[in-house]
């Protein structure tokens, strides 16, 4: 038998079918909703037409980000997927692994945004683990899982994409590919785009959260009628999103690349880093499929919030049949090994850029 071989980012839909799917423990009746590729929440039947909203993710502890923008990163990539219910997460557990390096103060820092940007967004924190770690260098040091409480027949999934339904995004593409790439290298990316850009894709990073659209959406939009299913722009940008959505929906996609919206000093800082912010890492959008007739009210809803948003495609009942249209030429989908910033971003170190 060969070895099986890992790229970086997460686990492939290939893989992740033939080493977790079916070795989730003990089958349970109430978990109405459990592991899947391409969704960001578990549900759970409490009874009563209560449901419980989980999900989990890493925690993020970048030194040359610094500790606030590291806290960020942990809090709100947890509060984003917990968004795509429609709902707002009330409790946290966070399990930190931290390198012996280190130091108290830097940890005091740390922890004191952790707790504000929890407090923020009412988030109570109700346990975990902490401890340091011998030989730990990742700038991943643990793992964390929020937790809420919702209707039932309220909550939403990224598994809930309905064929017909426009696929609609926020904000733009790329943002924390780029930002987290301007902001570790700032040197290298005033050098060549110029201070300007450096400074708007660094000021991106705070832009990374998703809260604010999806529970104005859950509002504007009648959830499950006309609000189907959002999904988190993560690994594989916005284009590995749709694509995430449709594989767990069952659905296919026509998708114009042409539409995704993306900011100037998104392009320029992707451009220098030989990126397509299009397919990295892009936490801060959220994808949704919407009911067509409902699509115009929300992209003005949102606008009134002083968020843009776009229809960049649809969905379609083709499963498994993704198109991409861009430059008036269309393809079919293949998606990517690996996004494409995760290369970049750790080239840039082994070729010492500031």
């Amino acid at each position: 038998m060969s070895e099986m071989e890992w790229s970086a980012g997460k686990i492939s839909n290939d893989d992740f079918k033939s080493l977790i799917f079916e070795r989730t423990g003990r089958k349970r009746q109430e978990v109405i909703t459990g592991p899947q590729f391409g969704v960001d929440t578990s549900v759970v039947d409490l009874g009563n037409n209560e449901g419980l909203v989980l999900s989990s993710d890493p925690l993020s502890l970048i030194p040359s980000l610094g500790m606030k923008a590291s806290a960020w990163l942990s809090v709100h990539l947890i509060v984003n997927d917990m968004a795509t219910s429609g709902f707002a997460p009330q409790y946290a557990q966070f399990v930190l692994n931290l390198p012996t390096s280190l130091s108290m103060d830097l940890f005091n820092e740390y922890w004191k945004y952790i707790h504000e940007f929890c407090h923020d967004i009412g988030v109570s924190i109700t346990g975990g683990h902490s401890s340091k770690i011998e030989g730990q260098h990742s700038t991943v040091c643990g793992g964390g899982t929020m937790i809420l409480k919702a209707p039932l027949d309220q909550i939403l999934v990224s598994s809930g994409a309905q064929p017909g339904s426009d696929i609609i995004m926020t904000k733009g593409s790329g943002l924390t590919a780029t930002s987290i790439l301007a902001r570790s290298f700032p040197l290298h990316v005033v050098e060549n785009c110029g201070v300007t850009v450096q400074e708007k894709a660094a000021e991106n990073f705070y832009k990374t959260s998703s809260l604010k659209e999806a529970l104005l959406a859950s509002e504007l939009l009648e959830p499950k009628r006309e609000l189907f299913a959002m999904h988190d722009a993560t690994e594989g940008g916005i284009v590995g999103a749709v694509y995430e959505m449709a594989m767990a929906s069952g659905c296919g996609f026509n998708l114009d690349l042409d539409k995704i919206l993306q900011r100037e000093e998104v392009s320029e800082v992707g451009k220098l880093f030989a990126i397509d912010p299009r397919f990295c890492v892009g936490a801060g959008s959220m994808i949704m499929s919407v009911s067509s007739q409902c699509t115009n009210e929300l992209i003005n809803g949102l606008m009134e919030a002083g968020i843009h948003s776009c229809k960049i495609g649809e969905f379609t009942d083709r499963k498994g049949i993704f198109f991409v249209s861009e430059n008036n030429q269309r393809k079919e989908f293949e998606p990517l090994d690996s996004d494409p910033y995760w290369g970049a971003f750790f080239q840039a170190l082994k070729m010492g850029l500031q």
